[in-house]
């Protein structure tokens, strides 16, 4: 498994039918909960020191489910559509069906069984109203209580209830990254045309199950003593993974509002022995080579957290 395998699992959209007088936590547990329920499209700016790119998002629900459909407007065509737990991305002039953890990527994810527990890791204030994309929003802020993950800073529609914005800042309140839809159309307005295409239509194995329904969870063996509090394993499988000989275990773990991915592969002839650290705005990926494996940690937290999470990773025997 080489650099920044994994990422696109880490992220998501998330939507919410927000009312001007709901609580904090009304609002997150309807953000978590009915992230499925609104029609839109549009398109939304990721941004990350120097590096701007925009992308044209999708998302319709009709008899046959949910669709969604994930474009890049600069550089190299790049394609994403989704429908019932399948993936299919656009490579070599084609779309293919792909493993359906590989083509996540968008805005951050709230996991329902984790909102309550957010209080005890961070600090949340309602910081008022803005504006984006000409919609009105609520502004919250969510300020760590420790310097072992990063401030995150979301805009939600008042009357759309989609997350219009989302930015993450690091320990001296500058912006690591952020994602802000920039156009927007919502429900009867949405785009709906590409679902009758015949791009859509002829996708390879539509109507399938998609992988995700059947993958089996499983307890391999390795765990992580240095988390973060708050974190909880979310995801725990073996799986292959393309241009490796081996399976590779992989576990996710989250506080809900950001996530961290453990990947243990054995060591192969001609790998990188070398340690090393790099970043992609918020991602940031650890890799280092320990008793002939190769841990990668990569995770929406500080450097620091992705070493320590990886000098504490240990075998401790199948249960």
């Amino acid at each position: 498994m080489k650099a920044w395998v994994g990422l696109c699992g880490l992220l998501l959209t998330f939507n919410v039918s927000a009312a001007a007088g709901q609580s904090t936590l009304d609002l997150l547990k309807a953000v978590a909960f009915a992230g499925h329920q609104t029609d839109y499209s549009g398109v939304f700016v990721y941004q990350y020191g120097n590096h701007v790119e925009a992308s044209r998002i999708g998302h319709i629900g009709d008899a046959n489910g949910e669709y969604e459909k994930l474009e890049s407007l600069d550089g190299p065509r790049r394609e994403i559509i989704r429908h019932h737990g399948q993936v299919w991305c656009y490579r070599e002039h084609q779309m293919v069906q792909v493993e359906s953890r590989q083509g996540k990527g968008k805005f951050p994810m709230l996991l329902p069984d984790q909102l309550s527990a957010l209080s005890g890791n961070y600090t949340v204030k309602e910081l008022g109203t803005d504006r984006v994309a000409g919609y009105e929003t609520r502004v919250l802020l969510f300020h760590p209580n420790d310097k072992l993950r990063y401030t995150r800073k979301i805009w939600v529609g008042m009357n759309s209830g989609l997350l219009l914005k989302s930015a993450v800042l690091n320990d001296r309140n500058q912006v690591v990254e952020q994602y802000a839809f920039t156009e927007l159309k919502v429900g009867k307005d949405a785009d709906r045309a590409w679902i009758a295409s015949n791009e859509v239509k002829n996708l390879p194995g539509l109507g399938q199950m998609g992988q995700d329904k059947v993958e089996q969870a499983v307890n391999s063996g390795w765990v992580v003593d240095a988390l973060p509090s708050g974190f909880k394993k979310t995801t725990e499988l073996v799986r292959p993974m393309h241009g490796n000989h081996a399976p590779v275990t992989q576990l996710v773990y989250s506080d809900g509002l950001s996530a961290i991915s453990v990947f243990v592969e054995p060591l192969e002839a001609g790998e990188d022995e070398n340690e090393g650290l790099s970043s992609r705005g918020a991602l940031n990926l650890y890799h280092k080579v320990v008793d002939n494996h190769v841990y990668h940690v990569v995770g929406e937290v500080p450097p620091i957290t992705v070493m320590q999470v990886l000098n504490s990773i240990r075998y401790n025997g199948s249960k």
